[in-house]
């Protein structure tokens, strides 16, 4: 779990400056599943945390005063290269790149200075959504918890790593074409804001998920639209690798 991660990364570590690596598996040998495959509670999301991404949800709607935040259930996880379902409850299948993190010590009433102190590390996420469900029921819940619609990963990449997480360049291609661009500078509440207004009551534990919103540039209001099945979404983020997941029918 992750509680033991920095165990097992520290000797991971030992094992490859002693020159002689043991036990080493090549990449292409096998097939990544979520960094965590279900977490032990709901993915705790952002809304509305960039401007942008607000903006072109109508553009005389005001900023959040307030982090938004809403949740997915363990159940929507996939891994990075696994497919997106297409199933009969959904209609207007949309895309969100999105940084991720999870955290690593278990903490209440967390000050914003200690806040990173907090994250064992931050993954690519990609918060697939049924745009006409969100609208049915006056809130995302359901239009954002189908199965499969949280593809996470491919790697968990440690802070020492990462270094600020303010500074990290995410995209979204869909076919090949680029259809979201930002930099998580962008951010109206950054990763500090999030630990610190979440943990202020509730306690936050070891594995929790927590995903920062998405930029502008959503399928809703981008000229080349939705998702339909067929399509390959690659979802990025600079140090953290990139996704690949095609949508199909569901079987």
């Amino acid at each position: 779990g992750i509680e033991k991660a920095g165990e097992a990364v520290k000797e991971a570590e030992e094992n490859l400056a002693s020159g002689k690596p043991r036990g080493l598996i090549k990449l292409s040998e096998v097939s990544l599943a979520a960094p965590i495959p279900r977490t032990r509670k709901n993915i705790v999301c952002m809304g509305l945390n960039y401007a942008e991404h607000v903006k072109e949800g109508g553009s005389d709607r005001p900023l959040p005063p307030h982090p938004v935040f809403f949740t997915k259930p363990p159940t929507s996880i996939t891994g990075p290269y696994d497919p997106v379902v297409y199933n009969r409850a959904v209609e207007r299948l949309d895309y969100e790149v999105e940084l991720a993190f999870v955290i690593g010590n278990k903490g209440k009433y967390i000050s914003k200075d200690k806040a990173l102190d907090y994250v064992a590390g931050y993954m690519v996420f990609q918060d697939i959504s049924a745009r006409t469900l969100q609208r049915q029921h006056n809130q995302w819940y359901r239009g954002k918890s189908q199965d499969t619609f949280a593809p996470m990963g491919p790697y968990l990449v440690t802070p020492d790593e990462v270094g600020d997480p303010q500074k990290l360049d995410l995209w979204c291609k869909v076919n090949g074409e680029t259809r979201q661009k930002a930099n998580t500078s962008d951010m109206i509440f950054d990763v500090k804001t999030i630990i610190s207004t979440l943990s202020d009551g509730i306690t936050l534990e070891v594995g929790d998920v927590f995903a920062t919103g998405t930029p502008s540039g959503v399928g809703a209001a981008h000229p080349l639209g939705l998702l339909k099945i067929g399509d390959v979404i690659e979802t990025g983020v600079e140090k953290l690798g990139v996704m690949r997941n095609e949508v199909v029918s569901e079987k």
